[in-house]
Formats: structure tokens, sequence, C-alpha cells
């Protein structure tokens, strides 16, 4: 047996090396189940490196298929063909929706299949950054975007450099990477009703219309702030596409079913030797109860119990063991509300 590698030197998102990365990575390859006469004879320190080969695949996020990432990945799609050659009457994309919705998936998984499909159809091309991929940080200002730009192309700025010189590398440099797709997450941190948000969205407006590319926009329910307010927000709306992500609904036949194949897929990832299969369908109901059916808290419940079956050696997921995991905040709240039983009205004179 062979002990995992570990890269030392990984790179965010948010720079040309992370994001080469990201889109260079295959889908993980599930990790072999031994026999189970094998699994018995391994010693302490094989086991511990067959148990950290399956927990570090259950913690890779999988990247489901959900209606949403279908519907978002289309349309970005269509959207980057449409705006193909135009420096007028582009049309951008904003993805709107709560938290744990799939947004930023979404979005990254638009970024690397234009990138695949790019280098698919131009091999052996290394001068091109055709996506950059920024997060819009806390109480930016028109420099701050500009720099995380900037930095993502690995261009030599520092904070003595006037936001002028820095927009202008940047813009260069973008026209001449044919740069095609511009992905800004967290855009909810720009609120158009505040100076420094006004400010902040005419940066981005300056490279939407001075880089021949597609720009995407994820954030927190953007409609309440203030992205569509005042005149920028009125530009902002004729200019861009709007798209909603939400947690699944469970009420119609349908919509059960969607969720349940969900479900099913998760199973089937799991590298667990004493699971029954179908065990986790069968608990779907508790499952959409527990998460409130964001794609997020259910990706988080069902690889945390995973690895929790692994380290106690139950190799199984059990409703009990689901209800031993601590989520995040919002889910256990939800699902707290709706454990209180209803309190009786008491009943009047007869």
């Amino acid at each position: 047996m062979s002990y995992p590698s570990i890269d030392l030197a990984r790179h965010p998102l948010t720079t040309k090396e992370g994001w080469r990365a990201f889109v260079a990575k295959a889908s993980p390859e599930p990790p072999r189940l031994l026999a189970l006469k094998d699994w018995e004879r391994l010693d302490d320190v094989e086991r511990e490196i067959y148990d950290d080969g399956r927990r570090d695949f259950h913690s890779e996020l999988l990247l489901v298929a959900t209606p949403d990432v279908r519907r978002i990945t289309t349309v970005g799609a269509k959207l980057i063909v449409g705006n193909r050659g135009k420096q007028l009457g582009r049309r951008g994309l904003i993805v709107s929706g709560p938290s744990g919705t799939g947004k930023s998936t979404s979005i990254t998984l638009l970024g690397k299949k234009h990138q695949i499909d790019l280098e698919r159809r131009s091999p052996g091309v290394t001068d091109r950054i055709p996506v950059v991929y920024i997060i819009v940080p806390p109480a930016a200002t028109p420099k701050m975007l500009a720099i995380e730009m900037a930095n993502f192309l690995g261009l030599p700025v520092t904070s003595r450099d006037s936001q002028h010189s820095i927009t202008q590398a940047v813009s260069t440099v973008l026209r001449q990477v044919r740069c095609s797709l511009v992905l800004v997450d967290e855009i909810h941190r720009l609120d158009l009703r505040t100076r420094a948000g006004a400010q902040a969205s005419d940066q981005l407006k300056y490279f939407f219309d001075s880089i021949s590319a597609t720009f995407v926009y994820a954030g927190l329910e953007l409609q309440e702030h203030g992205m569509f307010s005042g005149m920028r927000g009125r530009q902002i709306a004729g200019r861009f596409v709007t798209l909603t992500t939400s947690a699944f609904s469970h009420v119609t036949a349908a919509q059960k079913d969607d969720w349940a194949k969900l479900v099913a897929t998760m199973e089937q990832s799991l590298r667990l030797h004493r699971h029954r299969s179908g065990t986790l369908i069968e608990l779907a109901p508790y499952l959409y109860q527990r998460t409130g059916g964001m794609i997020g808290s259910l990706d988080q419940l069902v690889h945390d119990a995973a690895n929790e079956a692994i380290d106690t050696g139950a190799e199984k997921i059990t409703k009990k063991l689901l209800d031993s995991v601590i989520l995040d905040t919002a889910a256990q709240e939800q699902y707290d509300l709706q454990a209180v039983p209803r309190q009786r009205a008491p009943r009047g004179p007869r």
C-alpha cells in the first residue's frame, strides 16, 4: 500500500494556478473496498492509510447535477456563445439564492466546463487564461476589486499603486490572454445603496465594458441586498439574466422522487464495509427534514456520518448515527423547530 500524496503548495481557487488545478482535476476515483478477510488482516499502519483514503474520498464535495446546477450551466453556456465577438450588447448572468443551495458550485462548474471545452478545441495553446474567478472581499473598494483581479492573474501590484494603473494593467492583460468568462462570487458584499458599494460596482462595470467576456455574479439573495436598487441596479437588471437557486422541495411525488434520486447518488459514493444499500433511500424523508432540502447540508450530513462510521468501526450509517452529526446552524434550527410538538389549544367549556 502507498501513502496518500499531500499537496503542501495548494493554491486557492482565486489564483490562476489554483483554478488550473481545479480544471485539470478529474472526479475522484472511489477507493477500492477490500474483501472482508483482507480488510480484517490489515495492521494498524495499513488500516490508517486505507481509512484515510476513504475519509478523503467521502470529504470531497460530490458535484451532483441538481436541477439548479443544470439550469445555471446550460443558460451560462448559451450566454457565452451568444456573447462571442461582441463588444456591445453582451449579457451577463446573476445567480442568487440562499446559502447552501449550490451557487458557487454552479458557477465554478460552468467555468470549468467552459475552459475544458476551449482546451479541447484549441489543444496546445498555453498563453490563454479563459476564465477568471474572484471573491468580493468584505467592504470592497474599487481598488480592492482591481487587486483581486490582478492577484488572480499573478500581476505584481502593491497597495501603493494607483487604482487607475492597476485597472489598466488588469484590463490590458485580460485582453491579451483572451479571457472570455469572469466569475465574481460573494457579490452580495457590494450594496449599491451605499457609496462604497456603488463605486465598487462601477469598477466591475468598467471591466465588463472594456473586456469582451461574459460576466457571472453569484451572491446571497441579491434582491434583498440592493443589487437592483437605483440607477446602477436598473442598469445591471437590463444587462444580466437572473437565475435563482433554492432548496429542494418535498411536496409532490415528482419532487420526492428527485430528492430520493439525489440521496441514492450520494449513497452509491459511500465506501463502507457494512453499509446496506438502500438504507439512506429509506431515510430520504428524514434526511429532507434534517437538512431542509439544502444540498450543502445534505452533503455534510451524509459524508460526516460516513467518516464517523469509519472512525468508530461501525462501517455503516444508521439513523442514530445521523442524529449525532452536528449540522450548520440554519439546518439545525429548522429541524429543531419541526421537532417541537405543537401544543394543543385548551378546550373551551362544554
